[in-house]
């Protein structure tokens, strides 16, 4: 198969983050609200999402690995496959257990997708170009998928607002539908995603699992002796614990305002959708922001300005100031992952780059299940402000443990075009 060049590299890559983000998007206004409309109560549901983010911890570094000895599309294609069975659990279940369940499917789902698409991307454009700016492509991987998750989002909350399909209940069409779309995301990857000279077959499976222990041991390895990737991992481990306070007790903060959870999930919708593009917007700007600041410090800002805007949804007793808080949240966060990002596989080769992804996802899935226990919690005994503005807490937090990567960012700029801006290139 003949090598991609890297604007059609970018291009498949957009595409295919896109599919992926999609039937994502659909979940967002509906995957609180419809336990709860099942008769999970607050406590329950943190317990039963809990289960995602344990199997992720387990399984993150071995299939990051597999898919670095492996290689990426079998591994994508597998999670997609895994995710369609998690949907199909979601939309039946009925109990805790069930629930809990459905979570911990979807966990293997994310472990399985956590890295192997942006990896792909990564090693194809600097096959041709080992010094290439990767932030541009990054940002624009961002801004693909707050579009798809607005998109998803927005359609999520029109079936929503259309009310019930037969004897399927309304917070439980976005689920049906995002199947849908899941099932083009696979169909879409093995059309689209080449990996030249990448062996395939029972024999290359058997040979790529043998080797995932090395290639594991290695990522580790590496992490041990940087303090950047260090410093990058803690900072995931903030922003799992605090992204709970966004992502998810924004659609309860809502109902409980309104008073109505049928109400908030068709809100929710269009809101999600809005944030979502808010990020893709944060995603575009980012680049232009940090030729000025650079790449640490463009990521830094943004994360604290998200943990502001987080307390500061906590301030509005309507839900008109809620939404503009939660809008500006999302336009931070935007900005900040692709940076964030940037400066990971600045630290990483190709060998251990989807394990090293794969190791942030890990310290950041089991953050998010223990921010969903302890966050629903304080909600619970408190209020859900409350618990917000802890979250806020623990994100900025995060901000000093970027200071690793700047100094190494400051330091790097002698050797830059002296007439030149700072940039974000990645060598």
């Amino acid at each position: 198969m003949t090598q991609l060049d890297p604007r059609q590299a970018r291009t498949r890559y957009l595409i295919l983050l896109a599919l992926r983000w999609l039937p994502s998007g659909m979940l967002l206004p509906v995957l609180t609200l419809l336990p709860l409309e099942r008769g999970l109560t607050l406590s329950e549901l943190g317990l039963a999402a809990a289960a995602q983010g344990l199997v992720v911890f387990l399984l993150e570094l071995p299939t990051g690995g597999l898919s670095d000895a492996l290689g990426r599309r079998p591994v994508l294609v597998a999670s997609g496959l895994v995710s369609l069975a998690g949907l199909g659990l979601i939309f039946v279940a009925d109990s805790f257990a069930v629930f809990a369940l459905a979570f911990a499917v979807q966990g293997l789902y994310r472990a399985l997708d956590s890295g192997p698409l942006e990896s792909w991307y990564v090693d194809t454009v600097q096959t041709i170009d080992p010094d290439a700016d990767l932030s541009e492509g990054l940002s624009r991987g961002g801004t693909a998928a707050g579009v798809a998750m607005g998109g998803g989002a927005l359609l999520a909350g029109g079936l929503v607002a259309l009310g019930p399909i037969g004897s399927v209940e309304a917070l439980a069409v976005p689920v049906l539908v995002a199947a849908a779309f899941r099932i083009v995301s696979v169909l879409a990857t093995i059309k689209l995603l080449a990996e030249p000279g990448q062996a395939t077959g029972w024999r290359a499976s058997l040979t790529a699992a043998r080797e995932v222990p090395g290639v594991i041991t290695g990522s580790l390895r590496l992490l041990r002796g940087s303090r950047i990737l260090q410093a990058l991992v803690c900072i995931e481990l903030c922003w799992g614990i605090g992204a709970i306070a966004y992502e998810s007790l924004t659609p309860i903060r809502m109902a409980e305002v309104l008073d109505d959870a049928d109400r908030a999930g068709a809100i929710m919708g269009p809101a999600a959708a809005a944030a979502w593009l808010a990020s893709a917007g944060g995603a575009a700007l980012a680049p232009v922001i940090s030729r000025r600041l650079g790449v640490a410090a463009t990521a830094a800002t943004a994360r604290l300005a998200q943990a502001v805007f987080i307390a500061t949804m906590t301030l509005f007793a309507g839900p008109a100031g809620l939404l503009v808080a939660f809008l500006a949240c999302y336009l931070a966060d935007g900005a900040s992952s692709p940076m964030h990002m940037t400066l990971l596989h600045k630290e990483v080769t190709g060998a251990h780059r989807t394990t090293m992804v794969s190791l942030s996802s890990m310290v950041f899935q089991p953050a998010a299940a223990i921010g969903m226990l302890v966050l629903t919690n304080v909600a619970e005994s408190a209020s859900v402000t409350a618990a917000m503005v802890v979250g806020a807490v623990v994100i900025a937090l995060a901000v000093p443990l970027y200071l690793p990567a700047y100094r190494a960012e400051k330091r790097a700029e002698p050797a830059a075009d002296p007439g030149g801006p700072a940039t974000g290139s990645v060598g």
